[in-house]
């Protein structure tokens, strides 16, 4: 299996699919794109020109940072690719985010190692608080 890794973003209709393949859900296509417009940067997986995987990194560019629907499609995960995806998001986090700067991401459950691999630590509630989020429906 050959993966193409690209700093390109995928299409909204592919993110909505890829979304869905995932379980995460359904996206309205219009506020896909919108999403996928604002990102600070993309990383794309493709296997025979089929996403097959993905990831962005959101924020405002200077201080806060954050890792944002790195997903791969069911039938490729724990092949490698997530990894190749995060490598390339932290290349970009490392030439992006200057000193000071903080890299946030939500982690879906069971996945918090993977993400430790790459000095990503859960918050304890000390002296920041857990962190809280809020879901619009």
């Amino acid at each position: 299996m050959k993966v193409k890794i690209n700093a390109i973003g995928p299409s909204a209709k592919e993110f909505v699919q890829l979304r869905t393949d995932v379980g995460w859900g359904d996206t309205d296509l219009n506020m896909a794109a919108l999403s996928l417009e604002q990102s600070l940067f993309h990383v794309t997986a493709r296997v025979d020109s089929k996403l097959v995987g993905m990831g962005r990194v959101i924020g405002d560019g200077a201080l806060f940072f954050y890792i944002q629907d790195l997903a791969v499609h069911p039938n490729y995960q724990q092949t490698g690719i997530g990894g190749m995806l995060m490598a390339q998001i932290e290349s970009w986090l490392a030439d992006n985010a200057s000193k000071g700067a903080t890299i946030g991401l939500m982690s879906a459950r069971g996945k918090e190692s993977f993400y430790a691999r790459y000095g990503y630590g859960q918050r304890t509630g000390m002296p920041l608080g857990h962190g809280m989020c809020k879901f619009i429906k």
